[in-house]
Formats: C-alpha cells, sequence, structure tokens
C-alpha cells in the first residue's frame, strides 16, 4: 500500500505501533502528536514527524496542503475514562474538538478513509458481551466526546461523502505503553509500582472484569483496515475475548515479574464493574489470526518494563472538579 497516511497520536502507545506497521506495509507516514502523553522515542525512524497539537488547525492546515494525505488513522486522545469526570474540559477540547479539526481537514482535502479509534468506554453499562449494534449509552465523560467523533464521522459521511472506519478497543497493553500514567493502563501502572516497589492500588475489591487486549492483537488490523473495502463506513469491536478480574490479572503480573506484591484496596470509584466485548463482526470481516494469551502478553509487556525501567508518576495538573475526586489521585 504504497500511500501516504497522517497518524495523528503517533508517539503514543497505539499510534506508535499502527505507525510501525503502516510503515512495514509500505506507506509514508507523517506522525502529528504533542508529546503530552506520548514519547519521541516512540516514533519510528522512517515516519515525517510534526510535534503539535491536534488543536492547532493552522498546523493541520499547513500538514494537508504539504502533503498529498490518503488516509487519516486518528488516535490521538486522553483515555482516562475515569479522571474524565474531573477534567471534562480538557476531556472535550482534546478528544471532541481535536477530532473535528481532523474531520474538517479530511473533507476539504477529500481524504478517502478516515480510520477513529473510538473505546468500549460509548457502551456503559450495556448487557454483555458488548455488541456493536447495542445502543451506547456512555457514563463518562471520554466515553461521551468518543461516541460524539463517533456521530460526527456518520453525519460527514452522508453530508460530504467522507468514508470512515471505528474501531472500539479495551483495555490494550504492551510495550511502549505509558507505564507512568497514573490515571490508565491498569497493567502497565501495576508493573511501575512493582517496579518502584510500591503497594498495587486497586479502587474497590478488585472482582471488577476487563478483556485485555494485547498490542500485537489489535494494530496490525487498524493499519491495514483500509485496504478492506466492506469494512469502510462500519464499527468494529477489537481486542480479546475473555474477561479477567483485577485480582486474578495481579496474579499474572506477579508472575511475570517475579514477585508477590502487597495490595492496598481503595474506596471503589464510580466505573462500569463488568466490561467485555462481542467480536464476531471483527472476525467476519478482517478474520484475524489467533489473540495473544494474558499470559504470554504480561510477560512479553514485563520484559519490556525492566528494560525500559520504571517511570516517575506525577498528578494530573488543572484538575477542574475537586468533588468526590478519589483521595489517592491527588497525592
Amino acid at each position: 500500500m504504497k500511500s501516504v497516511v497522517l497518524v495523528s497520536g503517533g508517539a503514543g502507545f497505539i499510534g506508535s505501533h499502527v505507525t510501525d506497521h503502516l510503515i512495514e506495509r509500505g506507506c509514508n507516514v507523517i506522525v502529528l502528536d504533542d508529546l503530552s502523553g506520548g514519547f519521541l522515542d516512540n516514533v519510528n525512524p522512517k515516519a515525517k514527524f510534526y510535534k503539535g497539537s491536534i488543536l492547532n488547525t493552522v498546523l493541520i492546515e499547513k500538514i494537508f496542503n504539504s502533503h498529498p494525505i490518503k488516509y487519516v488513522f486518528h488516535l490521538a486522545a486522553y483515555a482516562a475514562e475515569g479522571l474524565s469526570h474531573f477534567i471534562k474540559r480538557f476531556n472535550y477540547t482534546n478528544n471532541l474538538i481535536g477530532s473535528m479539526n481532523l474531520i474538517n481537514a479530511s473533507v476539504n482535502h477529500e481524504v478517502k478513509c478516515f480510520v477513529f479509534t473510538s473505546s468500549i468506554a460509548v457502551y456503559g453499562k450495556n448487557q454483555l458481551p458488548m455488541r456493536e449494534d447495542l445502543m451506547p449509552l456512555p457514563e463518562d465523560s471520554y466515553g461521551i466526546a468518543k461516541f460524539a467523533v463517533e456521530l460526527e464521522l456518520k453525519a460527514s459521511h452522508e453530508m460530504f461523502g467522507l468514508p470512515y472506519i471505528i474501531f472500539r478497543p479495551h483495555n490494550v497493553y504492551g510495550p511502549k505503553q505509558n507505564i507512568g500514567d497514573r490515571y490508565r493502563n491498569v497493567i502497565g501502572i501495576f508493573m511501575n509500582q512493582i517496579m518502584r516497589k510500591e503497594s498495587l492500588t486497586v479502587f474497590g475489591d478488585g472482582k471488577q472484569t476487563r478483556a485485555f487486549s494485547y498490542i500485537n492483537d489489535v494494530a496490525p488490523i487498524i493499519a491495514r483496515s483500509v485496504e478492506v473495502k466492506k469494512a469502510y463506513n462500519q464499527i468494529f469491536n477489537i481486542g480479546a475475548d475473555h474477561p479477567y478480574s483485577i485480582n486474578q490479572l495481579i496474579c499474572e503480573i506477579g508472575d511475570s515479574m517475579g514477585v508477590k506484591s502487597k495490595v492496598h484496596y481503595l474506596t471503589p470509584r464510580k466505573e462500569v464493574i463488568h466490561a467485555y466485548s462481542d467480536h464476531q463482526k471483527i472476525m467476519e470481516v478482517f478474520n484475524p489470526e489467533k489473540t495473544v494469551s494474558l499470559s504470554e502478553g504480561i510477560r512479553q509487556m514485563a520484559e519490556w518494563c525492566k528494560k525500559a525501567g520504571p517511570r516517575k508518576s506525577k498528578p494530573f495538573e488543572n484538575i477542574e472538579i475537586l468533588k468526590n475526586l478519589p483521595s489517592s489521585w491527588l497525592k
């Protein structure tokens, strides 16, 4: 696929892996990232890198005018569901308005397909497993923003003919993840706490369940999606099938890191207790390979974490609402 593609968030976790796979497929990749949650080391050296925000419409227009961009892969976001309640303005500015800037440019420059990574956060407390034909009922500001972008893509397709593909990944983990972010990516948080010789912090009793998805089961499909015409203008759940409790996850991580850590159970926070998806639709359209088991995926991420080393975790600046904010997030 010899095409010029733009990857927003290409210095971040999923975005950097998608960039790698696009380059392997022969694409000329342009990465736009402000490095607020990603790292320059994550960016493939074969990609052309622009440091900047998706809120910078002047820079976005410069990029589109300078390069014949055929496809857009929009992965730039701040994906902290629980924290999003307390940073509503930041959440909607970055996750919604920033997305509109890219959609506007894609329409004006006649992009052939806009690939968007949404989230299963759009489902809320829907029945399990979560299926694409369910009515989304997001319960946090992050999920609301993601669902709004999904609706805008549908409207932009109907009004302007902009083709799109929407993926709803969930609990993705693996090498190059930002393990220093205390508000998201529980596997990375636990591994970082272990390396820093800290207690593992769990909100609630640890019985809440998620299906944890290894990055190599997600990024390659996203990268090749624009080559699959029957995927256009469709929504797909993507990730692992089998749910595990947080307590089970702790055991797996302890085994991979060779430790038995002390667990500090905190007051439960408002969150969906059980979340996992049905993947029949993506199986039919993309026929993906067998997924990586949790044990194997955790082992591979642990090896990377040990080489990369621990990262200092710091509080999010400019919390907008303090009411009901978990006390551990203020330290």
